[in-house]
């Protein structure tokens, strides 16, 4: 199967070429990125999920709902955030709003989820003290302040146990709204009032499933019922119900709808339930929400509606869609697309800008709001691993966006605050999209691991992707002279014209005649074998060469990591790169292995590992020859703050004879040829892992890029650049 591009739909923005205008467009681009465990370094996992500033725009404060507290992080320089401060809310705070010299917490301390129960929690921000705790009755979810600063609105969900009867509703005891007068910014018992919003809907109407607030400039308070698929509108000064209306049902087409190792965008859902989650108000008469789903719906899109409930604008499989030619699209979390939550609307210099954070593809994707027409889509930046709070900080042309997942206990990626500038130039993100198909469907990719160039055409480069997407081994082709590089075809790898079963590409080099070699890292608990696959133009594989036996023998499940050639046609001979020392390598020391086709004739060299930082291992990630050298990307296994090891070392050609295998190998020396850390913080985020591709092309300049694993636990982030002209 070849997949060739006839068009593109993605923006101008998206899509913008390597010529730069003398006065580019304002973009948002990310300026910098702080580690929450900073705030709690001794906590074995912590989080950022609901997020806020100070008026003045200085301070960020945010929910930490596992660690149980709130933390706090110093903005005077946007480029370079610091601690401030962590205090312990005693229970689960669920989000915070800040009025002037006051935050404002709501805090879970439920016992089960038939014993519900919550407090309000002020705390003075300057001496980080609490100043009252106030009971709410119930679980919080979502808190919010009217303009004026005089009245908290509190969603009390009272959530569902998704275990009892597979999640249905309903399941009581109802959530309802409370809200809160304040007196000089202080709360009294007596300025506190529940506002009931069972009955409401048509779905479970006495279980009202509370989940989001936003106030408009009117005082009235837009209240999402989730699961019951309802929008309220209640006076905030009276404490009435005065509106509402389903948020009703929408068929998407041109969707991913399987979870089956391929992304497949030919599929489509018929009336689904929005089942919004945030929500705001985009001015007195309009309201926009996040369609994330929870129970039985979810419609992957956004949906901006006017206030008698009629809709003004949905965004149908536009996420998803540039998502997936981002690389983001999440294929084996994919039920809800790429599952929009989180809001925020903000003006910024003459434009108000819609946000919407997308969990399960780590994007947030940032539209203009057009009052009468569609909203224009602006670009989509990269956030950390599941975004679910957003703030803009309009005086100061800032988004800040908080991401929840903690993933440390894994050697991964920790939760990171992440923070955007909206000033001229051009989008830093995405650095490689696809194009789309033949039949008006983006080309899916994900997880690219290894990389060769073409011999005559430069920047014209062929990237495999790996298991990530097992049931589509493919080699993407990608046109690197564009800015962003595009990936222009897709061929997948086939076996009697099927997708070939179990592969796990992680290396391709040219095989001189048209075609190429590919070697695919084994897992024999998962009968995947380490082999190298001889495929043509097309992708079809016309010879499979096992490892022998000698070279099995002290096999481990991380193989083969990247391939290359050495001579042409009967004197070609392949080198593969051994991820990790295997069980017959001495510590420190791991296999270059080559294999000449013409004679079928096995060998190795030992390549030394530089020695890893306590906790982590040290591996190989690619090879490629060019000239007299092969050049390596060697890395730690570490991600953000523990990354310590991504680089490109070389070694002479002239010492890749390979010796017998079983025997004593001979020793190759290196040299470092670049350190890739600093252009990964270059990207203002945390540092990646998997740096996987290494190539250079026709021209002889090189390019690096990381593998984001099929947006599986990682940001979903590629990376993609070139190091110039490698001499």
């Amino acid at each position: 199967m070849h997949i060739r591009n006839l068009s593109v739909v993605l923006t101008a923005a998206l899509l913008s070429s390597t010529a730069i205008p003398a006065f580019a467009a304002p973009v948002f681009n990310r300026i910098a990125s702080f580690p929450v465990e900073l705030n709690a370094p001794d906590a074995e996992a912590t989080s950022s999920e609901i997020i806020t500033a100070t008026d003045d725009g200085m301070m960020l404060i945010y929910s930490d709902s596992p660690n149980g507290g709130i933390g706090f992080i110093d903005l005077t320089d946007a480029k370079a955030p610091k601690p401030a401060g962590y205090m312990d809310m005693g229970g689960e705070p669920t989000s915070v709003t800040v009025i002037g010299a006051k935050a404002y917490v709501a805090v879970n301390t439920r016992k089960d989820f038939v014993d519900q129960s919550g407090k309000l929690v002020v705390v003075d921000i300057a001496t980080k003290t609490v100043d009252g705790e106030f009971q709410l009755g119930g679980q919080p979810d979502s808190i919010a302040h009217n303009k004026a600063g005089t009245i908290l609105a509190i969603a009390i969900e009272n959530e569902r146990d998704e275990s009892v009867n597979d999640g249905d509703i309903p399941q009581l005891p109802s959530g309802y709204l409370v809200l809160v007068n304040l007196v000089d910014g202080k709360v009294t018992e007596d300025g506190i009032k529940k506002v009931e919003l069972s009955g409401l809907s048509d779905i479970a109407p006495e279980d009202a499933e509370v989940e989001f607030v936003a106030f408009n400039d009117n005082d009235e308070v837009a209240v999402t019922l989730q699961e019951n698929n309802w929008i309220a509108i209640v006076d905030a000064k009276t404490g009435t119900v005065t509106g509402g209306f389903t948020a009703g049902a929408t068929s998407v087409d041109g969707i991913d709808t399987k979870n089956d190792g391929t992304i497949d965008f030919a599929g489509s859902k018929k009336d689904l339930l929005r089942e919004p989650d945030a929500i705001k108000w985009l001015d007195a008469d309009r309201l926009v929400v996040a369609n994330e789903g929870d129970w039985k719906g979810g419609s992957r899109g956004f949906t901006i509606f006017n206030r008698d409930g009629s809709v003004n604008w949905d965004s149908g499989n536009a996420l998803d869609v540039m998502a997936a030619q981002m690389g983001h699209y999440p294929d084996q979390r994919n039920k809800k697309g790429v599952e929009p939550e989180g809001l925020e609307v903000a003006t910024i210099g003459d434009s108000q800008f819609i946000f919407v954070a997308e969990e399960r593809s780590s994007l947030i994707a940032i539209y203009k709001d057009v009052a009468g027409a569609a909203p224009e889509y602006l670009q989509s930046v990269a956030s950390g691993i599941g975004p679910e709070g957003l703030i803009a900080i309009p005086a100061r042309n800032l988004l800040i966006t908080a991401n929840e997942n903690d993933l440390r206990a894994d050697s991964l990626a920790g939760s990171h605050v992440m923070i955007y500038e909206l000033a001229e130039g051009t989008p830093a993100y995405p650095q490689i999209v696809s194009d789309m198909d033949a039949d008006g469907h983006p080309i899916g990719w994900a997880a690219l691991s290894g990389a060769v160039s073409d011999a005559e055409k430069p920047g014209t480069l062929y990237v495999v992707s790996d298991s990530a997407l097992y049931n589509a081994p493919a080699i993407y082709t990608v046109d690197a002279t564009q800015t962003p590089a595009h990936i222009t075809a897709k061929t997948i790898v086939t076996r009697d014209g099927n997708p070939a079963q179990k592969l796990d590409l992680e290396g391709i080099t040219l095989d001189g005649e048209g075609g190429f070699w590919l070697a695919s890292e084994g897992d024999t608990a998962k009968l995947v074998p380490h082999a190298l696959y001889h495929v043509d133009a097309e992708g079809a594989i016309m010879e499979e060469v096992a490892y022998p036996a000698e070279l099995l023998a002290g096999e481990i499940r991380s193989g083969s990591e990247g391939i290359t050639s050495v001579g042409t046609g009967d004197d070609m001979t392949l080198w593969i790169a051994i991820q990790r020392e295997w069980k017959d390598d001495p510590k420190g020391q791991l296999k270059l292995v080559s294999y000449k086709p013409s004679s079928k004739e096995w060998g190795a060299v030992r390549y030394p590992l530089e020695t890893p930082a306590e906790g982590a291992w040290v591996g190989l990630s690619e090879i490629t020859v060019h000239g007299d050298y092969a050049y390596i990307i060697e890395r730690d296994n570490q991600a953000s703050l523990k990354a310590k090891l991504k680089a490109i070392y070389r070694v002479p050609v002239s010492e890749l004879v390979g010796a017998p295998l079983g025997g004593e190998l001979p020793v190759v020396t290196k040299e470092l040829v670049r350190d890739l850390v600093p252009d990964l913080q270059a990207n203002n985020g945390y540092v990646a892992d998997k740096v996987e591709s290494f190539t250079i092309d026709a021209a002889g300049n090189g390019f690096v890029i990381t593998d984001n694993d099929g947006v599986d636990d990682s940001s979903g982030e590629t990376f993609f650049w070139s190091i110039g002209e490698v001499k």
